[in-house]
Order: C-alpha cells, then sequence, then structure tokens
C-alpha cells in the first residue's frame, strides 16, 4: 500500500463527514464558545491513540498470538461492518444515545474518529510493512489533518449543506469503504493460502 492509498483509506475510515452530525448533537447544549476547543481536544486524544497503535500493534498482535492475515480478514469484516450502517443507518444510530455534559473521550475521539476500523487499519499497515512506518504515521497525520479541517467546521457545513446533504454524502463514503473492506477480507484469504 502506498501511502497516498493508506492516507485516503483512513480518511475514508474516520469519516468526518459522516461524524458531523454526532458531533453537532454531541455539542448542542455546550456553550458556542466551547465547541471549537473540544473538537481539538478531542482531535488531539484520537491521534495520540492511533499513533500508540500504530507502534504498539506489533506488540499487541504478538501477544494475541494474531497472524497478518487473520487481522487483515477480521479488519475487512470490521470495516464492512461499519461502511454498511453507515449506507443503511445515520451516525447517532450507531453509536447510540450519549452522555450529557461535555464529551471526553468517548463519543467524539473514540469511536467517532479512532474507531475500532482506524485502529485496524493502522495496525495492519505496520504489520504487512514495518520498515515503512514513516509512511504510515505521514499518512495518519495527513488523513487526522484533514478530518480535523472538516471537523472543525462542522456547525458551517452542517448548516451549508445540511442534513439530507451529509445523509448522502455518509452513505457514498461506506459504498466506497465497502468495496475496500472486501479488499481487505480477499487480500487476507490470500496471505492464509500462500501459507
Amino acid at each position: 500500500m502506498s501511502f497516498i492509498s493508506a492516507m485516503m483509506l483512513l480518511f475514508l475510515v474516520m469519516d468526518p463527514v459522516g461524524n458531523i452530525p454526532m458531533f453537532v448533537l454531541c455539542l448542542k447544549d455546550l456553550p458556542e464558545d466551547r465547541h471549537r476547543p473540544v473538537i481539538i481536544r478531542e482531535l488531539l486524544i484520537a491521534l495520540g491513540i492511533l499513533v500508540v497503535f500504530l507502534f504498539s500493534g506489533k506488540a499487541i498482535l504478538a501477544m494475541l498470538q494474531v497472524s497478518p492475515a487473520s487481522l487483515g480478514i477480521a479488519g475487512g469484516i470490521i470495516i464492512f461492518m461499519i461502511s454498511i450502517k453507515m449506507i443503511f443507518s445515520s451516525s447517532n444510530k450507531i453509536f447510540g444515545n450519549t452522555a450529557q455534559g461535555e464529551p471526553f473521550i468517548f463519543p467524539l475521539a473514540v469511536p467517532l474518529i479512532a474507531g475500532p476500523s482506524a485502529m485496524t487499519m493502522v495496525i495492519l499497515l505496520m504489520a504487512r510493512e514495518p520498515g515503512k512506518w514513516y509512511l504510515w504515521l505521514g499518512s495518519i497525520f495527513c488523513a487526522w489533518l484533514a478530518s480535523s479541517a472538516v471537523l472543525l467546521s462542522s456547525d458551517r457545513i452542517s448548516k451549508f449543506v445540511g442534513s439530507k446533504g451529509l445523509t448522502a454524502i455518509e452513505k457514498l463514503m461506506g459504498m466506497l469503504l465497502t468495496t475496500v473492506a472486501v479488499q481487505m477480507f480477499i487480500d487476507g484469504v490470500e496471505q492464509l493460502i500462500k501459507k
């Protein structure tokens, strides 16, 4: 996988456009001047989590005795399930009701930005080609930066595009993720057969 394809895949998996309604919903009871600081804090926490998973992924795999092929198949299944939910329901239905008050880590940082599919993706990238860690770190940072730009503008985008526009974009991203998930699953099965 190249830097560009890893970055684009991570951006799709982070699904910032699909997460806009959930961010707006979680922050609606907070004063408007708190929206930006909360989003920045949650984005930084999510970035930290993804970087930790990138560098500790190999140890996690070894500890759990999971092969990269199995991780590829599992990652494909997880991403497929999330993409199906993106296509057939909205973000707030995927993650259920949110806690009252200012959100901290859950649900904004985890699982909306650094969700199971993003964590699986970074572990998989490192497990397949650990020598390219600098590329994977760069792709995480660039995907995170693009997601940050979208999420920091969530209020304005939500007002401009409207709920129907956001739903249409989310479903389109879900369809793109479905094809990626199927490819990950096929790659994992091929790796298993070659053993």
